[in-house]
Formats: structure tokens, C-alpha cells, sequence
């Protein structure tokens, strides 16, 4: 089993910077992916960033530029960030830590991200 936990959104004002981060704990591997991922109200959850494989990048392109996500692993877990820079009200969701390894997914409960104009 995995435990996804999520931290670190709050308010923040536009142009304004924010760094999310994420430990995967239980019986991880390094070469799984792990990402985030955001939900805004009446919309579907959509991709933000992603390490496949353990180093490959994927950017959503409304964030390209903007985002860094990064990775470490150590002693028997695995941590995501996400360096959010140059904010934007439309960057405004609960976002969702993800690890997936072999098709199996896993959760965090989401982090609030406000960004006001």
C-alpha cells in the first residue's frame, strides 16, 4: 500500500510563488511516476506536471515556463515538488499529488491553491 500526502498551497496573489510538495510512503520505487495534477470547480481534473519513469518531463503547456517539478527519493519514499512561479487567478484549484506505478494509482487528498487578481 501507498500513502500520498500533499502540502504547502495557500493564497497567494498574482505573479505571486508557491512550491507544493508531496511524500509517496509505503512500498514505492523510484522508477514510478508521480505528478500533479488540478481540479478547479465544475471542471475535470487535468494533468500539470509529470516525471515518467522516474526522469521524464511532462508540462501541461499552460504552465510551461512557469512550473518545475522535481523529485527525490529516499529512505523508503518518494517526494514530488512543484515550484509554481508566476501565478495566475486561472491557476486556482485544489491540486492533487499522483503516483502510479504500473497502472496503479494512488491519491493525495489535494491542497488548495488560491491565486487573486
Amino acid at each position: 500500500q501507498v500513502q500520498v500526502v500533499e502540502s504547502g498551497g495557500g493564497l497567494v496573489q498574482a505573479v505571486g510563488s508557491l512550491r507544493l510538495s508531496c511524500v509517496a510512503s509505503g512500498i514505492v520505487f523510484s522508477i514510478s511516476d508521480m505528478g500533479w495534477y488540478r481540479q478547479a470547480p465544475g471542471t475535470q481534473r487535468e494533468l500539470v506536471a509529470t516525471i515518467i519513469g522516474g526522469s521524464r518531463f511532462r508540462y501541461a503547456d499552460s504552465v510551461k515556463g512557469r512550473f518545475t517539478i522535481s523529485r527525490e527519493n529516499a529512505n523508503a519514499k518518494s517526494a514530488v515538488y512543484l515550484q509554481m512561479n508566476g501565478l495566475k487567478p486561472e491557476d486556482t484549484a485544489v491540486y492533487y499529488c499522483n503516483y502510479n506505478y504500473r497502472g496503479t494509482f494512488y491519491w493525495g487528498q489535494g491542497t488548495q491553491v488560491t491565486v487573486s487578481s
